[in-house]
């Protein structure tokens, strides 16, 4: 067990340190990292295209990148709004890693962008653990998923920056308790901003924009007391240093058992990593 924690820890001090590196580069060149994390069918997507499409309307450069085990869906439904957007088919693994996203940025991500909105494999799990440079992360979950979501998934809303309720034109179908829903999150992340979102009423419309944008120019950004404790935050220094140039093999070994705060522990099968490049018109794919 003592290996398996070893290795884990050495795993997730690299990515931290490609982390680093990734968020200096980007805030180098005015951009802004905006990681989205959630279960599957939490409605990020449709959330995110309503956010790109606004965003996009008021002349803001913004980008998406959304990954997946399988199939190119999200990403045309994405490239609906008229920005670009890449998809990258993970081929298994669970969540994405600063190195290779870093990788999959590089060459393709306009060079105006303000803000890359990253849509992380549907997992509320893996993806907890993993820091991809972001400016502001953000934790969605529905109003079908149950008020004690926050409590089931510590890691993931207790590392958030911003916590957004999605589908709330059908809470009272559902009999969702909003103040019970705010007083779990409060229990594990306090101070932890809650907005609430619908993408078929408009409710909420532009508010994840405009905390990415306030992020993005510097406005303060909420600190997890997680942030402090958990120990899965590793100094940059102290981690390995990140490969020249991110790139992240399409043969890279990920079969380590990882234990994420507790929670539990699995396996990774290793990724293939496809990339897809998709616009409007045309859908690209090209071997990582």
């Amino acid at each position: 067990m003592c290996r398996v924690v070893d290795l884990q820890q050495a795993v997730l001090a690299k990515n931290d340190a490609c982390a680093h590196t990734l968020r200096e580069d980007l805030a180098a060149r005015g951009t802004a990292l905006v990681n989205l994390l959630s279960s599957p069918g939490s409605g990020k997507t449709a959330l995110l295209e309503r956010e790109l499409t606004l965003a996009r309307s008021r002349g803001i450069p913004v980008a998406a990148l959304t990954a997946d085990l399988a199939t190119e869906n999200d990403a045309v439904r994405l490239a609906r709004s008229g920005v670009p957007v890449k998809q990258v088919l993970t081929d298994g693994l669970c969540h994405l890693e600063a190195e290779m996203l870093g990788g999959h940025l590089h060459g393709w991500l306009p060079a105006d962008t303000r803000l890359l909105f990253i849509e992380n494999v549907g997992n509320l799990v893996c993806p907890a653990s993993y820091d991809l440079g972001e400016a502001l992360r953000i934790v969605l979950a529905s109003v079908t998923e149950g008020e004690d979501k926050p409590l089931k998934y510590p890691t993931a809303f207790g590392l958030a920056h911003l916590v957004v309720v999605t589908k709330m034109d059908i809470a009272e179908a559902v009999s969702f308790d909003e103040k019970e829903f705010r007083a779990n999150v409060e229990r594990i992340n306090p101070g932890v901003e809650v907005v609430l979102t619908s993408a078929r009423g408009g409710e909420g419309d532009g508010l994840m924009l405009d905390r990415a944008l306030a992020a993005r120019d510097g406005a303060p950004v909420h600190i997890p007391v997680m942030t402090r404790k958990s120990h899965h935050v590793h100094d940059a220094e102290d981690g390995q240093p990140c490969d020249e140039g991110h790139t992240h093999a399409a043969g890279h070994s990920h079969n380590e058992e990882h234990t994420h705060a507790g929670e539990h522990t699995h396996a990774h099968p290793a990724p293939g990593g496809h990339a897809h490049t998709t616009d409007p018109d045309t859908v690209a794919s090209s071997r990582s």
